[in-house]
């Protein structure tokens, strides 16, 4: 089928919001694009006073020496996730000991100003630090060290942490039943998680305990597997309070596919995290007539994304967090992962902190 052109993308979103935005204004952005002028809509409203549920963002220390990048994100958001300084390889030292310099940075710069913190993440397959090696093998040992981590880093930040990712990414990439780790060899596949829940719920009876994963939208199988797991995991009575959806997406993804997703996870009837989303546009694989029809798709999926999140219960929509503030701070734009030209420009804000079409289709979706 062919694709209509991005200022027919664009035009038709507007329009269709008329009840919401006025229809004259809705026409007159229409004839503005059709000329070749972007419509201009203002300043951009914090988020946070447009979205009925938190918008949040990852962060890393280095990022609030900037008072530009601060700025940006006290107007706008109410939620902050450390991106990597809480995780197990910056907590825990090789002779085991722990340093929390770091998170304690970001968890006073919530507190400072009046953010809620979200923890990540307490358990992750990927990690194999020199402290829990060193005991493999030895069950009784590992299991104790492993209680006394959770215990040690949820506890720190009990009463101000609104929830952890206590379990990431536990599900194989191609959907084919779980990750192999450290932490299942020593444990056991299902019941290293398990434990985990149970020790985050001791350190922090408060917090909502998430299970967190990505790859949902674009592969059914690797979703199956990860509703059979919390189920499994359910039943087992882990404390799993939680549904963690990264959303680490593609501007290709086929419209609706997101909404189907989104739904399955749901039907638990917990609260979902859109947790980590960003939207690529150097990943997608589709036939696109421009950039700005690609920048299109993307638009339209953050909005898809939002409309999704708005048709949960209030109870169920816990937070939207963006993995990154604005396009440079994103893991997408860094050299390993963009070499060559075009830059990627997966999120919300540019490089200069405004507002983009992501950040309009996200904000038109809540209103």
């Amino acid at each position: 089928m062919q694709t209509p052109a991005p200022t027919q993308h664009r035009c038709s979103a507007v329009v269709g919001r008329r009840a919401v935005l006025g229809g004259a204004l809705a026409l007159a952005a229409c004839r503005g694009e059709a000329q070749g002028q972007p419509a201009e809509r203002g300043p951009a409203p914090p988020l946070k006073s447009v979205l009925p549920f938190p918008p949040g963002a990852s962060v890393m220390t280095g990022q609030l020496d900037d008072p530009a990048y601060v700025a940006l994100f006290t107007r706008h958001l109410s939620q902050l996730t450390p991106e990597w300084e809480m995780k197990m390889e910056y907590i825990l030292r090789p002779d085991g000991s722990f340093r929390f310099d770091a998170p304690d940075r970001l968890a006073r710069f919530a507190r400072d100003n009046r953010l809620r913190l979200f923890g990540h993440a307490l358990v992750w397959y990927a990690q194999k630090p020199a402290a829990f090696e060193r005991i493999d093998g030895d069950p009784r040992a590992f299991a104790a060290a492993y209680r006394n981590y959770i215990l040690a880093v949820a506890g720190r930040y009990r009463g101000q942490a609104v929830g952890w990712d206590v379990v990431n990414e536990a599900v194989a990439e191609d959907g084919e039943g779980l990750r192999d780790s450290l932490w299942s060899r020593n444990l056991g596949r299902l019941d290293h998680m398990r434990l985990a829940f149970e020790h985050a719920r001791e350190a922090d009876p408060g917090a909502v305990l998430f299970i967190n994963d990505y790859n949902l939208e674009s592969r059914p199988r690797k979703r199956a597997t990860y509703l059979r797991l919390i189920e499994q995991l359910l039943k087992a009575g882990a404390p799993l309070g939680g549904i963690g959806n990264q959303a680490h997406l593609n501007a290709d993804l086929a419209p609706g596919e997101f909404t189907r997703s989104l739904r399955e996870l749901a039907s638990f009837g917990l609260p979902v995290h859109v947790a980590e989303i960003d939207i690529s546009l150097n990943r997608a694989r589709g036939m696109f007539s421009s950039r700005a029809d690609l920048e299109a798709r993307q638009a339209r999926l953050y909005g898809e994304v939002v409309e999704a999140m708005m048709t949960l219960p209030a109870r169920q929509r816990f937070a939207l967090t963006t993995w990154g503030l604005r396009d440079g701070d994103s893991w997408l734009t860094r050299p390993d992962e963009n070499p060559r030209p075009p830059k990627d420009a997966p999120l919300l804000f540019d490089d200069q902190g405004r507002g983009k079409p992501t950040f309009w289709a996200v904000a038109d979706a809540a209103r």
